[in-house]
Formats: C-alpha cells, structure tokens, sequence
C-alpha cells in the first residue's frame, strides 16, 4: 500500500506521514512548489525530514498552474491577506490526484488539524477542499481523522482507523509530545510557509499586478529588498544587504535594468525599464542616499542602458512615502 501526502515541510505535516508510515504504508511527499514558498531555501531542510520517517520527497512544480487556476480568482475567495487557502489546498490535492496512478498510490494524507485555522481548516473548509480535490473519498488527515467523517482508506481497511489522532484546535501540545516521543528534533516552527499569509509580501503583490502583469519571474523579484513605486510609475528594487545583492545579480528579467554607483560603494539595484526621466533622476538619488557617499558630491549611476548623475538625500525620510510596505 502507498499514499501521497501534500507535505508542506511542517510539523503537522511530517508527524501525518509518519502516523501512516507506522501502519506499514509507503509515503511518497508531495511538495507543491507554487512559487510563494522559499523551496531553494528549504530543500535540504524538507529531504532532511523525509529521511528522519522514512518518505520519498518529490517537487511538484506547479507555479505557472496555479497563477492560472488560484491565484487571482478563488472560488472560495482570500483570507486576511492575498492568500486563497482553502482554493490553494484543493488545487493540491487536485493536481497531487493526478500521481496517483504514477505512483501506483491508493489515496492522499495531509497534515491538516481540524480548527486549527479558523477560516480554512474547520470542518466545512475541509469538505470543500476535498471536493475540489475531485477525489473526496480518498483524502485522510491523520491527525483529525477520528473526528471527521470516515474515508475509503478507512473504510475499506486500506488503513487503520483507530490508530489515527483526533487533534482539535491551535494548541500544539499533543504534535510536540509525538515529536519529543520519537526523538524529532530542528523542525520548523509554525510560521505558516507561504508568503500570500504575510502582509508585507501581499502588499508588494497588490501594487504590482495594480502596475504590471505578473509573471512567473516576477515572484521572486518580489522577494527581495526594499521596494518602491516611483511617483511616475517605475519600480524600483534595492539591495538591503550583500544577500539581496546576490539574488538580484542572478535575476533575469526582461522587465528591469541592473543599476550600481559608479565609483563608490553601494547596493545593487533593480529598476523598471522604460521609466520616466523623472523617475530616473530619483531612483539615481535613491541609489546614492543608500550607497556608502558623501552629502554634496555627485554620482553617477550605470543602469546599464544609461548612467544617471545621483545626489544623496540630506534625508532618506522621503523614501519612506515611496517605499511598498
């Protein structure tokens, strides 16, 4: 017997597979890389994990998908920020379905906790993500299952229903009790995963597609550094620290130019192409206020397809009006 479990790199998630993994299932974990996760960052991390239980990890890839079908128009509509959880769940189980017979699997886990998240995860959101799974009678969450209706699996024996939990509610007690029990240790803490949740993220989202198409190489554009929506339109996109400077200098993207300080020290700078002269002149200055300069000299600013003469703000206050928070 073989399950497919939608596994988020979480503790709930990890703890649901080794549940069935001790009933003497194979767990095969489906990570759903939408784009609004930091999969790079976390590979290591999430293999680590498999290791410990005893799972096989596969990447799903799913970002052009999911722009498509989620993102801009859920079903079931957003949460507090820009994240359409309980559409998002059902497009995984959904597209996770379609593995089933790749995997010669009998049905999916997920490490969902009745009443965990009031809004996607009481008992209503459930029966409507696995509804949109299009494979309802296939889904278990181990973690619940004795307080949701029974499944196939269940059913038909596939797997032990009384082996399953009944957690209920935010509380983490009984998870952290299992992961102490079978020694578990450098799991994640419960920060959710998926940026749509966070307000910062999702206000950089709403001003871009209120200027711009999104497009898959837009996503992690908008992951990085200071951002700002320049009086005329432009965006631009500063370096915070040598670590956003890297990831910019490997972004490539036909919508920006790569711009740094001429002849002293400072962050490196993405910004829109085909900006006005005015906002030209002001990300120049922007550049040279955040660069290691002197009040009074003035600078020039290589953006590649032209070079701009910056001056460093007796204030970077008027930043701040700009700045995309």
């Amino acid at each position: 017997m073989r399950a497919l479990a939608l596994f988020s790199g979480g503790l709930d998630s990890i703890l649901s597979m080794k549940i069935v993994i001790d009933q003497g299932i194979e767990v095969v974990a489906i990570h759903v890389n939408t784009g609004f996760g930091s999969l790079n960052d976390r590979l290591t991390y999430m293999q680590k994990m498999c290791d410990f239980i005893g799972a096989k990890l596969e990447v799903l890839d799913l970002k052009e998908k999911y722009l498509d079908e989620v993102l801009f128009e859920p079903q079931y509509g957003y949460g507090k920020n820009f994240n359409p959880c309980i559409d998002c769940h059902g497009f995984m189980f959904r597209h996770t379905a379609k593995l089933l017979e790749k995997y010669e699997a009998s049905f999916m886990i997920s490490g969902e906790v009745l009443g965990q998240r009031p809004m996607s995860q009481n008992k209503d959101a459930l029966g409507i993500v696995q509804k949109l799974s299009l494979h309802d009678d296939l889904v278990v969450r181990p973690l619940s299952a004795k307080l949701l209706p029974i499944s196939k699996p269940e059913r038909e024996g596939w797997i032990d229903r009384e082996k399953l939990l009944d957690i209920w509610g935010r509380s983490r007690a009984v998870q952290l009790g299992i992961a102490k029990e079978i020694g578990l240790e450098d799991f994640e803490p419960p920060a959710g995963g998926c940026l749509l949740t966070d307000v910062q993220f999702s206000n950089r989202l709403k001003d871009f597609v209120a200027n711009d198409t999104l497009e898959i190489e837009d996503i992690d554009t908008l992951k990085v550094g200071r951002q700002l929506r320049l009086p005329d339109g432009a965006k631009l996109i500063i370096g915070r620290n040598q670590e956003d400077n890297l990831k910019l200098e490997a972004t490539n993207s036909k919508k920006y130019l790569k711009a740094r300080i001429v002849d002293a020290t400072g962050p490196l700078v993405l910004f829109e192409k085909n900006a006005s002269e005015a906002d030209k002149k002001m990300a120049a200055d922007f550049i040279v206020s955040y660069g290691k300069t002197e009040a009074g000299k003035v600078y020039d600013v290589n953006f590649g397809e032209f070079i701009v003469q910056g001056e460093k703000l007796a204030s970077k206050d008027i930043m701040q009006k700009y700045l995309i928070v």
